[in-house]
């Protein structure tokens, strides 16, 4: 029971501290509607780890031990894998910034799907060369949370902490960004510096998440939120506030029923999006009548 406990405390504890930064994040891209970025970026980063899956299963067995001592450090969730999954989000963050279309017959978000099913073809085309392809696009969709060490929580909490600063120090620029983009300059480049940071946080959470959920912990407290307030500080509070709820629920229901993670995980914070959705309508329909 005391490993269980410790397993649960370490995924609690990765949970609260990814959303706080992902809810903001979050509340960018919901407000910017650029709903399938984040995608984009987690399904490059799971293709970077693929990448390292394939220098692994080629070279670790090979007869030159130079090439086998190699290999290994691109084993998944490795930080050969970590540094190939980030190489792969800088280039997709700097297309997301550079490519935007200056007609509105084609929208944004629609170069950005164009992107992401790319990104997911020539990942489900990588595996189909690799053995036990299936279970590798498995792991890159759901994630293991059973991976989760004390280490990596610590490193993930100095890396959010140091992007949180990032961005509360240049928060006015980013804010203009989401608000009103036309009186920046250099907007590209505002541009490129979100998204590496969206990226960055994409190649820690991957690997232990998965695309699905690490998709699900960007968008769906910001959304929840996103109904209840513009103010960005209270729709941080409250965003992260029903996620971790929502995950804390999940992950107990995941131990008790013998549900994997991911998918448990996403399901709960999904059914928090729908009670609020609920909660909203019934707020704004008091409101009406109270106005009658």
């Amino acid at each position: 029971m005391s490993e269980v406990i410790k397993l649960f405390s370490l995924q609690i504890a990765l949970i609260a501290v990814v959303l706080v930064l992902h809810t903001y994040l979050g509340l960018h891209i919901i407000r910017r509607t650029l709903i399938f970025s984040d995608l984009v970026l987690d399904q490059l980063a799971a293709f970077g780890a693929l990448v390292g899956v394939g220098i692994y299963t080629k070279f670790a067995f090979s007869d030159s031990n130079v090439l086998a001592k190699l290999a290994v450090h691109f084993k998944y969730a490795s930080v050969g894998s970590y540094l190939l999954a980030l190489i792969a989000v800088l280039f997709g963050s700097l297309l997301l910034a550079l490519i935007k279309p200056k007609t509105r017959a084609i929208p944004r978000e629609a170069v950005i799907c164009i992107f992401f099913a790319m990104a997911l073809v020539i990942s489900l085309l990588l595996t189909d060369k690799l053995p036990n392809a299936e279970t590798y696009v498995s792991t890159t969709l759901s994630g293991s949370l059973l991976w989760v060490t004390w280490p990596l929580v610590i490193v993930t909490a100095f890396v959010y902490i140091v992007l949180l600063i990032f961005h509360y120090i240049l928060r006015d620029k980013f804010i203009t960004l989401a608000e009103n983009p036309q009186t920046l300059q250099n907007e590209k480049l505002w541009d490129f510096l979100f998204f590496t940071t969206q990226g960055i946080i994409t190649v820690l959470i991957v690997p232990i998440a998965g695309v699905l959920l690490a998709y699900a912990f960007l968008m769906i407290p910001a959304a929840t939120a996103a109904m209840f307030t513009k103010k960005w500080a209270k729709a941080v509070l409250i965003g992260w506030s029903t996620g971790f709820v929502a995950c804390v629920l999940g992950l107990g229901s995941s131990y008790l029923w013998n549900f994997p993670y991911g998918p448990t995980l996403v399901l709960f914070l999904g059914l928090f999006f729908v009670c609020a959705m609920i909660l909203q309508c019934l707020l704004s329909r008091r409101n009406l009548n109270s106005k009658g």
